[in-house]
């Protein structure tokens, strides 16, 4: 493991990390009946629509904290909504290195992930996501989003690297520390399910700088 600054202590992590999933497991809640209606309205392979910020009801929906999904191996409304937003993701017409599911119009806290520390560079789902630990140090990337068309930018306060916890589809949890690239990815979508777009991060940086100036 690479020394960046990521004094872990993982006793204390498991710790927390037991305390936050059970206060995650009384949280999460079904799909309403309406939410089940939309996502059951397709086939698992037809790609969502995709909320951008240039509508103005996308924009508000965008800007809205996701709440826990509870997590049910057997649900078919969750097997459905994670199979559709992987092929909303992978659409030719869409194609990106992650999605969440604020972006197709359902606040529950799940995203899909593209893992390039990973051979193949496969797709993962995430339910319920948490970063608890970001690094000190930071990287320059280049950043676009499918909610934001036609626009790519380079942020500078993305972390390199970060600890994050997230329940799988099958219901277990898990903890590890993702670096590089793939961690981004997991930032961006990870901020999708807070309601934050990477264009406010940029603003905050750009308002850092103006400070900054003599």
């Amino acid at each position: 493991m690479k020394n960046i600054g990521l004094n872990f202590c993982f006793i204390l992590i498991a710790l927390c990390s037991s305390i936050s999933t059970a206060q995650e497991n009384d949280a999460a809640v079904g799909f309403t009946d309406l939410q089940a209606s939309f996502i059951m309205e397709a086939k698992a392979s037809k790609p969502m629509r995709v909320f951008k910020i240039t509508s103005k009801t996308d924009s508000l929906l965008l800007r809205e904290n996701s709440e826990a999904v509870k997590v049910d191996p057997k649900d078919p409304v969750l097997k459905r909504l994670v199979d559709r937003m992987y092929a909303t993701v992978r659409d030719s017409m869409s194609l990106g290195a992650g999605i969440a599911a604020p972006q197709v119009g359902v606040l529950k806290r799940i995203a899909w992930v593209q893992r390039f520390d990973k051979p193949n560079y496969p797709f993962e789902v995430i339910l319920n996501p948490e970063i608890i630990q970001y690094s000190k140090k930071k990287q320059e990337c280049r950043e676009g989003c499918l909610s934001i068309p036609d626009r790519r930018d380079t942020l500078n306060s993305r972390s390199y690297a970060i600890l994050v916890e997230y329940d799988t589809t099958e219901g277990k949890r898990k903890i590890e520390m993702v670096e590089d690239f793939t961690a981004v990815i997991f930032q961006h979508e990870i901020d999708h399910l807070n309601g934050i777009l990477y264009l406010d991060h940029l603003k905050q940086e750009q308002e850092d700088a103006a400070r900054k100036e003599p």
